[in-house]
Order: structure tokens, then C-alpha cells, then sequence
């Protein structure tokens, strides 16, 4: 037999973290123990009450069976209520709210629901790889936009307008920004609305991160008009500490949340009815108080934490960012950021991620998770003091 996979394959590799985490249980199988700031996965769990009523409805016989794709009424009121209670957004929830398992699924039905093989896509970089695969798989064509530290990790308009957009169906963006906590701007998403409308192109803006270490959330769809051309995805992984129930939305006007729910229901069946009741209760229920605690609180002191690890490292940082991550320049006496994170894991013990991996403009850049015990990242900052001492 002679069985070759389909040519897609060849235009991406495994996921990064998926390769390096091989390498790092293959060391703890060694006994070096290595702690992990890498991944941005919550480590908190989310409200009892979200827990409670998941065991509630689970124990009900009736409640295992097929759920509607568009998700239930509970979960879609409470999904427009979060907008309107956090970003004072009015959001239709009977047909301009599509709940989705997590914003990775909803990248890959957008990007079906808009563009044809061979359009483009704008994605930035630095930027979550996700934008950039899925688009190769689906057989866009990426067009890179840069986003500078010298000018706040915006888009730059005037290089933007330069550009050939003529085949350019879709623009992703991530406000507040991963990796780089950059953090919205007002300015920025009314200058998207208009660039999106100028240009015929659908904006889609990522933002699960505005809820941590940020005081004033935002959204794009704050803007006047920006329903019309933008699609705003986001998550209860980071800000309701719920990356492995896999809750996410899209919110947008009812023609693309149609066309959108016209390719999820063809790939898909909705979740099971105790996450969805149970995240419905987590966006009803969970206080101002509660988010502060797990969401700012806990993240300041870590924060606090790893900006000593950078600085150990000789890295430079904007400490105005935001979001779980932090974002650091590493000095030039290292080649790339890789030769630091190389050396940080075999020397420290200790498992960064190197910018190199969210585009070309992160090639001189760290980034250190705070989703680790602020034990584990105390203790990473003691080895990496004890690996300088040693040097």
C-alpha cells in the first residue's frame, strides 16, 4: 500500500507545544522536575456554583441527550447579559450569539463561513499561531501584519493601507493581545471599524484575555457600527478559569452568526446540556468580587513574581501589559530567543516559551506564564538565580 496523507499536511507542523512537551515529560521521566511557565492554562478552578450545577444537572436522567448546535436559550441570555453587564454592549441573544466548544473551533468556522481557497487573511505577527494554521490547512493564503513594540503592539494603519487588499476577505486581531500584552485601545478598534468598512473586510477580534490583570475591559463591538463588519470571539478559559470545559462565543450581527452556525452544524452537535447550564451559571452568578480575587489578585502576585525572573534574565519589559502572560525583550548577547529558553530549561529547569514561535517579530522575545502556583514560580525564580550564580 502505498497511503499518503492529503497535501495540507505538508503546510503545517505539530504544534509547538505539542512537540516541546514530549521533550519536557521525557526529562521529568528523569528526575529533573522541570517547572513549567509556558502554557496559559488556568490552574484555578472556576466558582462552586459553576461546579454545583454541573453535578446538578448531570445527575438528571433527561439531561444526556443531543443538545441544539445554536446552543440553549439559558446559555445564550447569559452569554448577552455578560456583554451588557461587563462591556455595556446590547447583544440579541435569539440570533446575534453563537455559543462555540472554545475560540479554536470558531477560528476554523469563520474562516469556512468567509473565505474561499486562495483568499487572503490578514494575521498578525507576532500572533497566535492557530490564525496562521488553520488558514493553510483551509487554503488561505496569509498576509502578515506587523505589530511593533515602538508603537504599543497596534496595528500600523499606514502600512496596512499600503498594502493589496483586494483579495483580503478577513482580518484577525487579539485585543488585549497574545503574547505581547498589549492592551486595547479605544482608538484601535474605531479605526478597525473603519479600516474593516473602507475595505470590504471582516475584522474578527480574539478577546479572552480583557478580564485578567486589566482594570477597564473593553470590547471592539463597543464602537458604533462595528456589528455590522466585526465578529468578536470570547472564552470563559481565562477569564472564568474554564480552559478544559471548552465555553467560547462569537457575537456579531444575525446574517454572520447564520452563516456561521450554517458551517458548526455541519461539523458538529451541541455540547453536553451540564456545561452549558453550568457556564450559563457561571456568567449569571459570578460576582465583581470573585473575578478580582481570581483574576487580578491572585495574577498581580505572580505577576510580581515573574517580572523578577525577567529581570534576572536581563530581559526588558512594558510593565503597563496586560493579560496572564509576560512579554520580555531578551539582550543581545543571546543569538535568538531560543538560545535563552534552551539554556533556561536545561540550566534553570525551567520551561519558557520563546517568542519565536508566534511569528518573526517575536524572535527577540520571551514569554513567562502566570498560570503555575506562586510557590512553583517562586521556586523558578530561585533556579534561575542559582543558574546566573553558576554561569
Amino acid at each position: 500500500m502505498k497511503i499518503q496523507p492529503a497535501d495540507r499536511l505538508s503546510l503545517v507542523q505539530e504544534y509547538y507545544f505539542s512537540r516541546k512537551l514530549k521533550e519536557v515529560a521525557k526529562l521529568n521521566a528523569e528526575g529533573k522536575d522541570i517547572i513549567s511557565l509556558a502554557i496559559g492554562s488556568p490552574d484555578m478552578p472556576p466558582s462552586q456554583q459553576t461546579i454545583d450545577k454541573l453535578c446538578e444537572v448531570a445527575s438528571k436522567p433527561e439531561a444526556h441527550g443531543y443538545q441544539p448546535t445554536m446552543g440553549t436559550p439559558e446559555l445564550r441570555e447569559a452569554m448577552a447579559g455578560f456583554y451588557k453587564r461587563w462591556y455595556n454592549v446590547d447583544v440579541d441573544p435569539k440570533t446575534e450569539v453563537q455559543p462555540l466548544i472554545g475560540s479554536k473551533e470558531g477560528i476554523l468556522h469563520v474562516t469556512l463561513a468567509f473565505v474561499n481557497p486562495g483568499e487572503q487573511v490578514l494575521v498578525p505577527n507576532p500572533g497566535y499561531p492557530t490564525y496562521t494554521s488553520l488558514s493553510k490547512i483551509l487554503g488561505a493564503e496569509i498576509v502578515n501584519y506587523n505589530l511593533r513594540d515602538d508603537n504599543g503592539w497596534q496595528p500600523d494603519f499606514d502600512e496596512l493601507e499600503n498594502m493589496d487588499l483586494s483579495r483580503v476577505r478577513l482580518m484577525w486581531t487579539n485585543y488585549p493581545n497574545m503574547p505581547t500584552g498589549g492592551n486595547a485601545r479605544r482608538e484601535t478598534y474605531e479605526r478597525l471599524v473603519a479600516f474593516a468598512k473602507k475595505h470590504n473586510i471582516v475584522v474578527v477580534n480574539d478577546n479572552p484575555y480583557s478580564f485578567i490583570l486589566n482594570d477597564k475591559p473593553m470590547s471592539l463591538l463597543q464602537v458604533p457600527g462595528a456589528k455590522d463588519c466585526c465578529i468578536e470571539f470570547n472564552s470563559m478559559s481565562k477569564s472564568h478559569n474554564m480552559p478544559g470545559w471548552r465555553v467560547g462565543m462569537c457575537v456579531s450581527n444575525p446574517t454572520f452568526i447564520s452563516w456561521i452556525l450554517k458551517i458548526k452544524s455541519n461539523i458538529d452537535s451541541g455540547t453536553f446540556r451540564g456545561i452549558q447550564l453550568a457556564a450559563a451559571e457561571a456568567y449569571n452568578t459570578n460576582t465583581p468580587e470573585w473575578h478580582r480575587e481570581a483574576n487580578i489578585t491572585t495574577y498581580r502576585r505572580r505577576r510580581d513574581i515573574a517580572e523578577q525572573i525577567m529581570t534576572e534574565l536581563d530581559c526588558t519589559f512594558d510593565p503597563n501589559q496586560v493579560g496572564m502572560f509576560l512579554w520580555g525583550k531578551i539582550p543581545d548577547k543571546y543569538k535568538d530567543c531560543e538560545e535563552l529558553t534552551e539554556r533556561v530549561l536545561h540550566e534553570a529547569r525551567v520551561f519558557i516559551t520563546p517568542g519565536f514561535i508566534f511569528g518573526s517579530n517575536g524572535q527577540r522575545y520571551i514569554r513567562i506564564s502566570l498560570c503555575a502556583k506562586d510557590e512553583k514560580i517562586q521556586e523558578a525564580l530561585e533556579r534561575v538565580k542559582l543558574m546566573n550564580d553558576n554561569k
